[in-house]
């Protein structure tokens, strides 16, 4: 089966990932095109994504657009687009999710130029199918969708929109409120995380070098993710030009509960961990989150006094990056600055990253010890270490 050839790197995208022989890349993607989780209470999210992330009103779908089974409402901010949906039916697919995994990732939908080629080329490579290619139509155009199963009850949605002008898809109407936050910075989707169980890293980035055509850009074992407690192992999967990256988790033996386990057990199964989204100047975007309320986990005041050592000269002053409690990297590239949220409902399982890469292409190795203990520390208030 054809992925995509590590030994043809070319040259480097700006999101900061290899880029491979294209000839190698039999299901081209274009970028994230949307996020959609299933929530409690969409309407009540959407708030809270405007108000403490800065996102914007786009798009809405439910009774006043004919929708009799779901609502959703659409927020943007720059090339992010999240989808928030909640259910009308309480015996549909949607109000099981919610019941069993709380608001959580439902769907990666990933932008492409065929959705019909990329349905065709993923399920006869094994993809078990979620939805045959369906295309709505109004005024603004066409929307062609398929979809595909991944790990637990998460789905990859294949969009081709080239022939729609509208503001999101058909059965959208345009959203607009008198409330509009300003952004934050947020700029674009970096990376999304999966955890699966113990034993399935390996099943699951197979299935995205044999099903999807992804290589493995970086594999991390329990030597590298690790404290006095716990540990897990992680492998990076990227697509051909490196703008789809995917690390999948899995639990390592530990002393005690690692992150993913309290992950898996809250969630009840395989989903997604957290969305790490980029800005281009995260103390700003970070002093601003602070400020709408955002929640980000603690890093010791200790873990500066070594970071000029480690990673050399940068731009930022340390005090500032202490002050907001930003962490820095450094590979052969650059480096990066990067902070975590705490979970985004009382479950602790979603959460998210911001990162601002300045050349590096790693994933903040040097910052793995300090970021876990900060979450053992949390894992330890809630009683689930």
């Amino acid at each position: 089966m054809a992925t995509a050839d590590l030994t043809k790197v070319k040259n480097y995208d700006y999101s900061g990932a290899k880029v491979f022989d294209k000839a190698q890349d039999f299901l081209p993607i274009n970028g994230t095109d949307y996020v959609e989780l299933y929530v409690g209470n969409a309407k009540q999210a959407a708030h809270f994504y405007k108000t403490a992330f800065g996102f914007q009103e786009l798009a809405y779908k439910g009774l006043e657009t004919g929708s009799r089974d779901r609502v959703s409402y659409v927020l943007v901010q720059d090339k992010i687009r999240l989808v928030l949906t909640s259910p009308f039916d309480p015996n549909s697919e949607i109000s099981h999710h919610i019941r069993l995994h709380g608001d959580g990732v439902k769907v990666i939908a990933l932008w492409v130029d065929d959705a019909r080629k990329a349905f065709e080329e993923t399920t006869k490579r094994g993809a078990k199918p979620f939805m045959e290619p369906l295309v709505t139509k109004d005024e603004n155009g066409e929307v062609i969708q398929a979809g595909i199963h991944t790990y637990g009850e998460t789905i990859h949605m294949f969009v081709e929109r080239k022939n729609y002008k509208g503001a999101f898809m058909p059965g959208f109407s345009k959203w607009e409120t008198e409330y509009k936050p300003t952004p934050t910075g947020l700029k674009y989707i970096d990376h999304m995380v999966g955890n699966v169980e113990l034993g399935s890293m390996n099943k699951w980035s197979k299935f995205y070098e044999d099903v999807m055509g992804f290589a493995n850009l970086v594999t991390f074992d329990d030597k590298d993710i690790s404290t006095e407690y716990t540990a897990l192992m992680s492998k990076v999967m990227t697509n051909g030009n490196g703008r789809i990256k995917f690390p999948i988790n899995e639990p390592a033996k530990g002393k005690k509960k690692s992150q993913v386990e309290e992950y898996l057990d809250f969630y009840n199964g395989p989903g997604c961990q957290h969305i790490a989204v980029a800005t281009d100047d995260i103390v700003f975007t970070i002093s601003e989150m602070r400020k709408r309320g955002v929640e980000f986990l603690y890093v010791p005041g200790t873990y500066y006094d070594t970071v000029k050592d480690r990673v050399g000269i940068i731009e930022e002053d340390i005090e500032v990056l202490k002050k907001w409690g930003i962490m820095v990297d450094r590979d052969e590239d650059g480096y990066l600055l990067q902070i975590f949220t705490k979970p985004v409902e009382d479950r602790p399982t979603l959460f998210f990253e911001i990162i601002q890469r300045k050349g590096a292409k790693s994933f903040g190795k040097g910052n793995f010890q300090a970021l876990f203990e900060s979450i053992e520390a949390e894992q330890a208030r809630r009683g689930t270490l």
